[in-house]
Protein backbone atom coordinates (compact mmCIF):
# COMPACT_ATOMS: atom_id res chain seq x y z
CA UNK A 1 0.00 0.00 0.00
CA UNK A 2 1.30 3.28 -0.89
CA UNK A 3 2.21 5.51 1.79
CA UNK A 4 0.02 8.60 1.98
CA UNK A 5 1.27 11.84 3.37
CA UNK A 6 0.06 12.75 6.83
CA UNK A 7 -2.92 15.02 7.00
CA UNK A 8 -2.33 18.50 8.34
CA UNK A 9 -3.52 18.99 11.87
CA UNK A 10 -7.03 20.39 12.15
CA UNK A 11 -7.01 23.66 14.08
CA UNK A 12 -9.10 23.71 17.19
CA UNK A 13 -12.23 25.84 17.08
CA UNK A 14 -11.83 29.05 19.05
CA UNK A 15 -14.88 29.71 21.19
CA UNK A 16 -16.72 32.98 20.55
CA UNK A 17 -17.65 33.49 24.17
CA UNK A 18 -14.39 34.37 25.87
CA UNK A 19 -13.79 36.86 28.65
CA UNK A 20 -11.99 39.20 26.24
CA UNK A 21 -14.83 39.04 23.69
CA UNK A 22 -17.41 39.70 26.42
CA UNK A 23 -15.48 42.78 27.58
CA UNK A 24 -15.13 44.09 24.00
CA UNK A 25 -18.82 43.43 23.28
CA UNK A 26 -19.83 45.25 26.47
CA UNK A 27 -17.60 48.19 25.55
CA UNK A 28 -19.14 48.44 22.06
CA UNK A 29 -22.65 48.40 23.53
CA UNK A 30 -21.75 51.08 26.12
CA UNK A 31 -20.12 53.38 23.55
CA UNK A 32 -23.12 52.92 21.25
CA UNK A 33 -25.45 53.82 24.09
CA UNK A 34 -23.48 56.98 24.87
CA UNK A 35 -23.36 57.94 21.21
CA UNK A 36 -27.02 57.48 20.38
CA UNK A 37 -28.86 58.26 23.60
CA UNK A 38 -30.98 61.37 23.75
CA UNK A 39 -29.38 63.95 26.02
CA UNK A 40 -31.26 64.98 29.11
CA UNK A 41 -32.97 68.31 28.60
CA UNK A 42 -31.77 70.77 31.23
CA UNK A 43 -34.50 72.44 33.22
CA UNK A 44 -33.98 76.16 33.14
CA UNK A 45 -35.79 78.15 35.76
CA UNK A 46 -37.06 81.42 34.43
CA UNK A 47 -37.20 84.44 36.66
CA UNK A 48 -40.59 85.82 37.50
CA UNK A 49 -41.48 88.40 34.86
CA UNK A 50 -41.47 91.95 36.11
CA UNK A 51 -44.52 93.97 35.22
CA UNK A 52 -44.09 97.66 34.45
CA UNK A 53 -45.69 99.60 37.26
CA UNK A 54 -45.57 102.74 39.33
CA UNK A 55 -43.29 102.76 42.36
CA UNK A 56 -43.23 105.23 45.20
CA UNK A 57 -40.08 105.81 47.23
CA UNK A 58 -41.58 103.53 49.92
CA UNK A 59 -42.54 100.68 47.54
CA UNK A 60 -39.16 100.90 45.79
CA UNK A 61 -37.19 100.58 49.05
CA UNK A 62 -37.50 96.75 49.47
CA UNK A 63 -35.87 96.16 46.05
CA UNK A 64 -32.38 96.48 47.50
CA UNK A 65 -31.13 92.91 47.01
CA UNK A 66 -31.57 92.07 50.68
CA UNK A 67 -35.29 92.40 51.41
CA UNK A 68 -36.16 91.18 47.89
CA UNK A 69 -33.77 89.39 45.53
CA UNK A 70 -34.17 91.96 42.76
CA UNK A 71 -32.23 95.21 42.79
CA UNK A 72 -34.02 98.29 41.43
CA UNK A 73 -33.02 101.92 41.46
CA UNK A 74 -34.54 105.07 40.05
CA UNK A 75 -32.87 107.69 37.87
CA UNK A 76 -34.89 110.72 36.78
CA UNK A 77 -38.16 109.02 37.81
CA UNK A 78 -37.47 105.88 35.74
CA UNK A 79 -37.08 102.65 37.73
CA UNK A 80 -34.44 100.26 36.38
CA UNK A 81 -33.93 96.58 37.15
CA UNK A 82 -30.19 96.50 37.84
CA UNK A 83 -30.26 92.92 39.16
CA UNK A 84 -27.83 91.75 36.42
CA UNK A 85 -25.36 94.25 37.94
CA UNK A 86 -25.99 93.05 41.49
CA UNK A 87 -22.25 92.99 42.11
CA UNK A 88 -22.22 96.78 41.70
CA UNK A 89 -25.64 97.79 43.02
CA UNK A 90 -26.49 94.97 45.45
CA UNK A 91 -25.31 94.32 48.98
CA UNK A 92 -21.55 94.80 49.29
CA UNK A 93 -21.25 96.57 45.94
CA UNK A 94 -19.78 100.05 45.49
CA UNK A 95 -23.19 101.52 44.55
CA UNK A 96 -25.21 99.61 47.18
CA UNK A 97 -26.45 102.83 48.80
CA UNK A 98 -28.50 103.50 45.63
CA UNK A 99 -30.32 100.13 45.67
CA UNK A 100 -34.05 100.53 46.20
CA UNK A 101 -33.69 104.31 46.11
CA UNK A 102 -33.81 107.32 43.82
CA UNK A 103 -30.15 107.55 42.83
CA UNK A 104 -30.46 110.66 40.64
CA UNK A 105 -28.80 113.23 42.91
CA UNK A 106 -26.00 110.90 44.02
CA UNK A 107 -25.16 109.93 40.43
CA UNK A 108 -25.31 113.54 39.24
CA UNK A 109 -22.97 114.69 42.00
CA UNK A 110 -20.78 111.57 41.90
CA UNK A 111 -21.39 111.00 45.60
CA UNK A 112 -22.30 107.87 47.57
CA UNK A 113 -23.00 109.75 50.80
CA UNK A 114 -26.31 109.16 52.56
CA UNK A 115 -27.08 112.89 52.64
CA UNK A 116 -27.44 113.02 48.82
CA UNK A 117 -30.17 110.38 48.91
CA UNK A 118 -33.71 111.69 49.15
CA UNK A 119 -35.87 110.74 52.12
CA UNK A 120 -38.16 107.84 51.18
CA UNK A 121 -40.93 109.40 53.28
CA UNK A 122 -40.56 112.80 51.62
CA UNK A 123 -41.22 114.07 48.14
CA UNK A 124 -39.29 113.09 45.03
CA UNK A 125 -36.23 115.27 44.48
CA UNK A 126 -36.86 117.74 41.62
CA UNK A 127 -33.09 118.19 41.02
CA UNK A 128 -33.67 121.87 40.14
CA UNK A 129 -30.57 123.04 42.01
CA UNK A 130 -28.12 120.92 39.97
CA UNK A 131 -25.51 122.90 38.04
CA UNK A 132 -24.95 122.31 34.32
CA UNK A 133 -22.07 119.87 34.84
CA UNK A 134 -24.18 117.75 37.21
CA UNK A 135 -27.09 117.77 34.74
CA UNK A 136 -24.78 116.52 31.98
CA UNK A 137 -23.49 113.81 34.32
CA UNK A 138 -27.05 112.76 35.14
CA UNK A 139 -27.95 112.55 31.43
CA UNK A 140 -24.91 110.32 30.93
CA UNK A 141 -26.11 108.02 33.70
CA UNK A 142 -29.61 107.96 32.18
CA UNK A 143 -28.10 106.84 28.86
CA UNK A 144 -25.99 104.23 30.64
CA UNK A 145 -28.93 102.70 32.48
CA UNK A 146 -31.26 102.99 29.49
CA UNK A 147 -28.82 101.11 27.28
CA UNK A 148 -27.93 98.42 29.78
CA UNK A 149 -30.91 97.71 32.05
CA UNK A 150 -34.65 97.19 31.66
CA UNK A 151 -37.02 99.94 32.70
CA UNK A 152 -39.54 98.30 35.04
CA UNK A 153 -41.56 101.30 36.10
CA UNK A 154 -41.72 104.92 37.00
CA UNK A 155 -41.19 106.68 40.31
CA UNK A 156 -44.20 108.62 41.60
CA UNK A 157 -44.87 110.47 44.82
CA UNK A 158 -45.88 108.58 47.96
CA UNK A 159 -49.65 108.21 48.09
CA UNK A 160 -50.07 108.07 44.32
CA UNK A 161 -51.02 104.92 42.35
CA UNK A 162 -47.95 102.94 43.39
CA UNK A 163 -48.70 102.57 47.14
CA UNK A 164 -51.48 100.01 46.85
CA UNK A 165 -49.84 97.84 44.18
CA UNK A 166 -47.64 94.84 44.69
CA UNK A 167 -45.82 93.06 41.86
CA UNK A 168 -47.78 94.98 39.21
CA UNK A 169 -51.24 93.74 40.29
CA UNK A 170 -53.69 96.27 41.60
CA UNK A 171 -55.51 95.44 44.86
CA UNK A 172 -58.86 96.80 43.65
Amino acid sequence: MPHSPPLPPVPEAIPIVTPLNLILFSLVIYVGYLRFRTPATPIISRPTPIVYRKYTPLTLLPYNGTDKPQVFLAVSCKVYDVTPGKGFYGPGGPYESFAGRDASRGLAKGSFDAEVLSDENGTIDTLEDLNEEEKVSLRGWEEHFGGKYAVVGELVENGEDGDEEEEGVSKA
